[in-house]
């Protein structure tokens, strides 16, 4: 004959067991959920983010990519010659995961104006460079 304290812990370990299959069976739920959402994606065009790849942020909020899981086309317009142009999700891979821009940064310049803008940095930075050259003493 089993004791009052044996027959609750039977009780309490069936119960234990119970709650721990709930829990399994809530996870796989949500597992597939997510992994149907994934796909989905995929099938429209977006393009999976991967978040240990993304450059730390001090920040306490956390990008609608991010919570998505997916890059999607963010249209934008050109802030120097103003064409609409779309920011592609391969880009954006790109741009978050390679070169480790900031995730809270999108595009603002087609490809010509960045082009152009590069160019325009590089010249100044140049005339700057040469201006301190021959400001500077030559030591003879």
């Amino acid at each position: 004959m089993k004791s009052s304290k044996q027959k609750r812990s039977e009780i309490d370990a069936k119960r234990r067991k119970a709650e721990e299959w709930r829990r399994l069976q809530a996870q796989r739920a949500a597992e597939q959920c997510r992994l149907r959402e994934y796909k989905l994606a995929l099938a429209r065009g977006e393009v999976a983010v991967v978040t240990s790849e993304l450059a730390p942020s001090n920040s306490y909020s956390t990008p609608d990519f991010v919570l998505r899981g997916t890059y999607r086309p963010e249209p934008f317009v050109c802030k120097d010659c103003g064409v609409a142009e779309v920011w592609t999700p391969l880009r954006q891979k790109w741009w978050y995961e390679t070169a480790k821009g900031d995730v809270f940064t999108m595009a603002v310049r087609c490809r010509a104006c960045r082009t152009k803008e590069r160019a325009r940095k590089s010249a100044a930075r140049r005339v700057h460079l040469d201006g301190l050259a021959r400001k500077k003493p030559s030591a003879t």
